[in-house]
């Protein structure tokens, strides 16, 4: 498998709350985590954003989950509005151009 990758779907009107949080988050976490995290607006639905994490692996996204961080990073929910929708997605190929 050439990866994992998750993608985290939530509304909020709290995005630099959010964002202070990621960073408090980063700071935490030891480097060499095999992690790489995106947080992206929607350009065409304001409030809606979308946080891309990949990993080298799925195993390495479970490891990851089970840090005590991210369990504190998991605050963030409180920061939405409304529930964040998770999907977990198996990287088949990746392209460059």
């Amino acid at each position: 498998m050439a990866g994992f990758v998750q993608i985290v779907e939530f509304r909020s009107s709290r995005i630099d709350e959010i964002r202070a949080l990621a960073n408090e988050y980063d700071g935490q976490r030891q480097s060499g985590t095999g992690l790489r995290a995106n947080v992206c607006a929607d350009r065409d639905n304001p409030g809606r954003f979308f946080n891309i994490i990949e990993f080298e692996s799925y195993e390495s996204a479970m490891e990851n989950s089970n840090r005590p961080e991210t369990s504190d990073f998991a605050a963030m929910a409180e920061l939405c509005d409304g529930p964040p929708t998770f999907y977990n997605l198996d990287v088949v190929e990746t392209m460059t151009t």
